[in-house]
């Protein structure tokens, strides 16, 4: 899967999103629509088991506290959430399952293991809520699959190559044209519920602190759902992205490669360079003891 153009080409002959993943992953793998499905219940599978494990397990981070404990039990003493019932469920859940990550639980890279929160996070806040079939849920995974399929053809999933917008920016996209199915929207919809996400994270730099998966990487995490939903919501609408799906993936290529190498997952830049981050970064290596030459 290259292209958007491909899946929405499929679509246009009267197949759903989900069903054009599957068709053009299986002209690629060789795969039959069964396997490729049975892949993905598995995939559901295991992001819901690390889901409520994330949940019920407490945090001991190295820099900072169980943000995702303190923020469910604000959830539940709070009538009146600013961000309603949705999106505050899945930025929990989204916090616990980061949290879980880096306390080096088992997780789905959902693209990848830094930004594994987010998906999940949608999901199973939709699942809570909304009590969609287990099968809606499944053909959703793939509608996101399809997308983070597409960015990664087209650019790039690595921070490494393309800052944060690759990694927590795609597992957005791609939560919000799952969301955009779920809630009964065109496969166009889905389509451009990505693109819109990408267009408001585009530049997003990786700057994590003392080369830890934790700050900033968590809260991005906990604070992208938000992002993902209204992008959803505005797809739904009808709202589209002036610049074409794939050209906006294309221009998210151009931009990772022109960040300098500092704000690319190296903690030379950006929050890692912090008198702060320096101060926590010196306080934790300076607890390693060197190994004794032999």
């Amino acid at each position: 899967m290259r292209s958007f153009e491909e899946i929405l080409k499929l679509c246009d002959v009267d197949l759903e999103f989900y069903e054009a993943v599957m068709e053009l992953e299986s002209r690629e793998s060789g795969k039959d629509f069964d396997s490729i499905y049975l892949s993905m219940v598995s995939m559901l599978d295991a992001m819901e088991q690390s889901v409520n494990s994330a949940l019920n397990t407490e945090f001991k981070g190295r820099l900072m506290e169980d943000e995702a404990r303190r923020f469910g039990k604000y959830i539940s003493q709070t009538e009146d959430l600013l961000s309603g019932k949705f999106i505050a469920s899945a930025s929990h859940i989204a916090l616990a399952v980061s949290q879980y990550n880096s306390n080096m639980g088992r997780i789905v890279a959902a693209p990848t293991a830094g930004s594994c929160g987010i998906l999940p996070g949608l999901l199973f806040a939709y699942k809570n809520l909304y009590a969609p079939s287990r099968d809606a849920l499944i053909k959703a995974l793939i509608v996101a699959g399809g997308v983070g399929e597409v960015i990664q053809k087209r650019a790039t999933l690595a921070g490494a190559e393309g800052g944060c917008q690759a990694e927590c920016g795609a597992a957005a996209a791609m939560g919000s044209a799952a969301l955009t199915y779920l809630k009964g929207g065109s496969p166009e919809a889905s389509a451009h519920a990505a693109a819109l996400t990408i267009k408001s994270i585009m530049g997003l730099v990786c700057d994590s602190v003392a080369g830890l998966v934790e700050v900033p990487c968590i809260k991005r995490n906990g604070t992208l759902v938000a992002l993902a939903s209204i992008c959803a919501d505005m797809a739904l609408a009808g709202v589209r992205s002036v610049i074409p799906p794939d050209e906006v993936i294309d221009a998210m290529r151009q931009v990772g490669k022109a960040l300098p190498e500092t704000l690319r997952e190296t903690s030379k830049g950006g929050l890692a360079v912090t008198p702060k981050a320096r101060a926590i970064e010196k306080s934790i290596f300076s607890q390693i003891t060197p190994l004794a030459e032999s």
